[in-house]
């Protein structure tokens, strides 16, 4: 039985086609992942930049220093010929020229040595610049993109909700001397909706059937969610935790079996009567595994005993997770 409720859930999400909060969550969580790298990549740029100033103003001041020390070499190189063709120089003179020219010679190569470092560096850094700078143009169309995306996404589960609870107000309505009464409770927790009826309403004691009463409840019911079309719906039957007495044991030999055959009892009546897609339909009968009350009083026994008609998003890991609660 469980593996048919989970191939009908399957069947009903793959042929309806309405907004997932699977993929609403994972378009909303992209965005800020690319908003993310968008901010990071933005800040490399940045700081890229101002590595690229600082080189920048560091190989102009090399090139100042190149230049005036290249100014001194040549003066220096004048003044020693000068002294070399001047028949009074002395050798102490032409000797101290001489090793200030080869310091002044090794410090320019040093500096061009450095120029052509920082002047590759520089290269190097324009070009991730220029990395940068498109990876921040695509991220920069990619959040843009994302926000159309999740705005859409939004709309469309502002729309759904929207729907839910106009259904919401429909049965609460149609129902009200029942919830009045107590035989019916109507909740609504954002996007899933759950109609509780109590059995007496709908069934004998140790019985399927529903009654003819009841029949006029799964009706009314039924007539507000026939119009439900973006939604799974799926028919929840449990019982109290009294076993199953000695003379139905043959036909229902535990609560399983009970709450199993009253919730697809519901379902055929949906959609044998009342009309609603069977692709939108499922049963589920979980005995008193998922108790509303304590068992140990007559009244919570009574509250235990009942359907839950269940509205749910057309989502197959938000179902099957419900399935397994």
């Amino acid at each position: 039985m469980r593996k048919f409720i989970f191939f009908c859930l399957a069947a009903a999400v793959i042929l309806t086609g309405c907004v997932s909060t699977k993929t609403f969550k994972a378009a909303t969580d992209e965005s800020e992942t690319r908003r993310a790298q968008l901010e990071k990549v933005t800040g490399e740029f940045e700081a890229a930049k101002k590595e690229s100033a600082r080189l920048s103003g560091e190989l102009e001041e090399a090139k100042k220093e190149s230049a005036r020390l290249s100014g001194e070499l040549e003066g220096l190189k004048a003044e020693k010929k000068r002294l070399q063709e001047s028949k009074g120089a002395s050798a102490e003179e032409a000797a101290g020229l001489k090793s200030r020219v080869d310091e002044l010679t090794k410090e320019i190569e040093g500096i061009g040595a450095t120029e052509a470092a920082r002047e590759e560096e520089i290269a190097s850094l324009k070009e991730a610049l220029g990395g940068k700078s498109r990876e921040n143009e695509f991220l920069g169309r990619e959040v843009e993109r994302l926000k159309l995306k999740t705005g859409e996404l939004s709309s469309a589960k502002e729309k759904e909700l929207a729907n839910v609870k106009s259904t919401y107000e429909n049965l609460v309505k149609e129902l009200k001397k029942e919830i009045e009464h107590g035989d019916i409770k109507i909740t609504q927790a954002v996007d899933r909706l759950s109609v509780n009826m109590v059995e007496k309403i709908l069934f004998d004691s140790g019985k399927a059937e529903i009654k003819k009463d009841g029949l006029a409840v799964i009706q009314r019911v039924g007539d507000i969610l026939k119009k439900v079309t973006d939604r799974q719906i799926r028919v929840e039957g449990h019982t109290d935790n009294v076993q199953i007495g000695a003379r139905i044991r043959d036909k229902y030999p535990t609560n399983w079996e009970l709450s199993t055959a009253r919730a697809t009892n519901v379902v055929r009546y949906l959609q044998d009567k009342v009309g609603i897609n069977p692709k939108m339909l499922s049963a589920a009968g979980l005995a008193d595994n998922k108790p509303v009350a304590s068992n140990d009083t007559p009244e919570g026994k009574a509250q235990n005993r009942r359907i839950e008609v269940v509205l749910l998003p057309m989502d197959v890991d938000r179902v099957l997770e419900e399935l397994k609660k």
